[in-house]
């Protein structure tokens, strides 16, 4: 009897473990060299005991001060206007300067009231959008939108507003994934996310095109 009762004990254990090996992974895994990169031209930075907490959520504070120093958003032109009034975002809050920045360049916007709402967490979707707007988007037809983004299983919950802009990231390579190939536009994004993007946008910077080599013809008369 005592047998019985151990073998339905392991029984009910065991039914509980498909459930929990079961759970499908939403998060992309973020090398550290992406992390080194984008810590070592100093667009993000480690905390002060050193580590960088790669799934720590990202306020929209923190990703305007990242667009600023990662697009130089600083010296554009539109800087120069008169500082606007946002209630929120007192002198004194740390990203102040460069709140007003990216919304002197219109690379993010208020809310109602001229709120920044600094403390909020940002969706993928909202991140990937305001990099794009740096970066510059792609005036892509809707249809080839529509075919860029089909080649990702989740890529009908990406809002409207949206879809051009991911499929610009997308375009240029920027864009990480789950192990599913899944954006996961809707949820928050994390520092990791936002390394890999930079990394990816760093190395594209870094590219130097090869100067193409002149063919020689045989027998041409020597250039003087």
């Amino acid at each position: 009897m005592r047998q019985l009762s151990i073998t339905l004990s392991l029984l009910a254990l065991l039914q509980t473990l498909p459930a929990i090996a079961q759970v499908p992974e939403t998060t992309s895994v973020i090398s550290s060299d992406f992390i080194q990169q984008v810590t070592a031209v100093k667009w993000m930075t480690n905390f002060s005991d050193g580590k960088f907490y790669p799934e720590r959520l990202l306020s929209r504070a923190e990703l305007a001060s990242i667009m600023v120093k990662a697009f130089g958003l600083n010296k554009r032109q539109a800087v120069s206007k008169e500082n606007l009034l946002i209630p929120d975002v007192p002198a004194t809050h740390w990203a102040f300067n460069d709140i007003q920045i990216v919304l002197k360049t219109d690379i993010m916007k208020g809310y109602r009231g001229n709120e920044f709402f600094p403390n909020q967490k940002v969706t993928k979707a909202e991140a990937l959008a305001i990099f794009a707007q740096a970066y510059g988007v792609f005036q892509f037809p809707n249809d080839a939108v529509n075919e860029i983004l089909a080649a990702y299983p989740d890529e009908k919950s990406i809002p409207a507003w949206a879809r051009k802009a991911i499929a610009t990231v997308a375009t240029e390579g920027f864009l990480n994934t789950d192990a599913q190939g899944n954006i996961s536009p809707l949820r928050p994004v994390t520092r990791g996310d936002m390394a890999y993007v930079l990394s990816k946008y760093l190395q594209r910077q870094q590219q130097q095109p090869e100067t193409p080599e002149v063919p020689i013809i045989p027998n041409s008369p020597q250039s003087p």
